[in-house]
């Protein structure tokens, strides 16, 4: 049951980014790619398809996988940073 409603909350979260990535292309305050990269990031932890498709986007511009590599790992270092405090005290 929390499999399921862990699904359903990862796709809708990435079609919401993805729909906001959208929105923002043509709108000049939202950063289109941002939500647009977060959107698929998402869907990619659900979706066979998207992986397929970062993986030939991948491999068909080496530029972007690197600097997607970068990303990852400075995202992953944040997240590392932030979960691996512990509560305050005193």
């Amino acid at each position: 049951m929390r499999k399921a409603v862990r699904r359903i909350v990862i796709l809708t979260l990435g079609w919401m980014f993805i729909l906001i990535g959208i929105i923002g292309l043509f709108l000049p305050i939202l950063q289109g790619f941002l939500f647009f990269g977060i959107g698929l990031a998402l869907l990619s932890k659900e979706s066979a398809w998207v992986r397929g498709r970062i993986a030939w986007a991948r491999h068909r511009w080496p530029k972007l996988a690197a600097m997607m590599d970068r990303t990852e790992a400075k995202a992953a270092e944040v997240a590392q940073r932030i979960f691996r405090r512990g509560p305050k005290t005193g």
